[in-house]
């Protein structure tokens, strides 16, 4: 590999890092709208005996969105359970055939096998108009289904991130002493 090509892709993976770090930020901002959401149904319910349906799905919601969307970001920063007992061990140019091995064949059938089943369950949701159970609960659930998709790009994105500085690493050429 030609050390422009391993320049481009370490710099797609940079872009793609940002990304999904933006991605973080915001499912960090959902994170504590959920807390919001709750605390303000809860206090509601018992201060002044109020409950509102769309309130309490909102919170479940915001909390689902920031999973999703953070999925990404806790790929990028290494927040996934690695089960690799001689990993660390390894050089640099193993480490980076290993995650380039383990995203192709781990990583991409797991996220193609979810997108296939997701779309599915969206679009059947997208085709009756789901809505909430409750009467005033929140409309239109086959954007909570979508979620599922979200996830998909946002950890599909980071695989490719991963790929991408996995290739740079293991099949550049060593630099010359």
């Amino acid at each position: 590999m030609s050390p422009a090509l391993a320049e481009r892709l370490v710099a797609l993976s940079r872009r793609i890092d940002a990304f999904n770090d933006a991605a973080g930020t915001l499912a960090a901002w959902l994170g504590v709208g959920t807390v919001v959401l709750c605390f303000a149904s809860v206090y509601l319910r018992y201060a002044f005996g109020i409950g509102f349906t769309w309130l309490q799905e909102s919170y479940v919601w915001t909390h689902v969105f920031s999973i999703m969307l953070g999925s990404g970001f806790a790929l990028l920063a290494g927040g996934f359970v690695r089960v690799d007992l001689l990993y660390e061990r390894f050089g640099k140019r193993l480490k980076a055939g290993v995650d380039f091995a383990g995203t192709l064949l781990f990583m991409a059938p797991f996220l193609a096998m979810t997108a296939f089943s997701g779309w599915a369950f969206f679009l059947a949701s997208w085709k009756m108009n789901e809505s909430s159970q409750q009467q005033d609960g929140i409309a239109a659930v086959y954007a909570l289904k979508a979620s599922l998709l979200l996830f998909v790009l946002v950890v599909g994105l980071q695989g490719l991130g991963l790929l991408a500085r996995a290739a740079a690493g293991a099949f550049a050429p060593p630099p010359e002493a």
